[in-house]
């Protein structure tokens, strides 16, 4: 997708949840485990491209807990993002990245032949613990973990 800026993108990252294991997803380009993923579109609030990226990535509908569900074209309340941080991409390039914990009601992925094919895991506690990836992508896979990994839909 392209970006809305040359020197920094919004973007948003969702840590998904099913049954006390989390979603991971190999990406490719960076050779790390992260959430799902990806810019936030110049029509988009942060909510509406974290759903589009879950849906579009693996095929998921996801519960993000505060979510309004129903947006006004005056005003919609966001919830505030499990994390926020400022990330280099490339000497030229920085993204922001809004971090949300969802809910999935299933753990059937369907990863649409058009979308770039990538490893997918859920992840049980130790398994994220024992994985080799970023500090910082375990912190947030652990806390979403621990914030929803016993809540039903």
């Amino acid at each position: 997708m392209p970006h809305i800026h040359e020197r920094i993108d919004f973007t948003v990252q969702l840590w998904i949840v099913y049954e006390n294991k989390v979603l991971l997803r190999f990406h490719e380009k960076f050779h790390e485990w992260l959430g799902v993923g990806g810019h936030i579109e110049l029509d988009e609030d942060p909510l509406q491209a974290a759903h589009r990226e879950a849906q579009e990535e693996v095929g998921l509908s996801v519960t993000i807990p505060g979510d309004p569900q129903s947006r006004n074209y005056l005003l919609t309340e966001l919830p505030v993002p499990n994390f926020m941080n400022r990330h280099r991409i490339s000497d030229t390039h920085e993204h922001i990245g809004l971090e949300y914990f969802a809910l999935a009601t299933t753990d059937v992925l369907i990863i649409p032949d058009t979308h770039e094919k990538a490893e997918c895991r859920w992840c049980t506690k130790s398994e994220v613990q024992e994985l080799s990836m970023d500090e910082r992508a375990r912190r947030y896979a652990l806390a979403a973990l621990d914030a929803l990994g016993s809540k039903p839909i």
